[in-house]
């Protein structure tokens, strides 16, 4: 009877243990983001608003690109008419964090 039980415990151990051993991939690049349209809208006006401010340049003359997740926030790039080249990050809610050079 002893084996039995050993031999159960043994399978259960087992088969428990198969859901540990899948290794699900894990994306390492910028991924398009899924947001809501107005939530979208509103990082890209926060990222166009602070790069207006920082080039002294009007928001008009500005390109913004897609949104992107990376490593649990969001980035928005971009560039000005004098092709000077900027990142503005936000936080994992949309909260503006800072705008980088580069």
């Amino acid at each position: 009877m002893d084996k039995k039980r050993w031999l159960t415990a043994l399978v259960i151990t087992a088969w428990g243990l198969t859901g540990c051993s899948h290794s699900e991939e894990h994306q390492q690049y910028a991924q398009h983001a899924h947001t809501t349209p107005v939530r979208q809208f509103d990082m890209e006006q926060s990222c166009r608003d602070a790069a207006s401010l920082r080039y002294n340049t009007r928001a008009q003359q500005l390109t913004i690109n897609q949104l992107e997740r990376f490593q649990g926030s969001y980035e928005i790039s971009g560039n000005t008419a004098r092709q000077e080249n900027f990142t503005c990050s936000f936080d994992d809610a949309g909260q503006f964090l800072h705008l980088s050079m580069r």
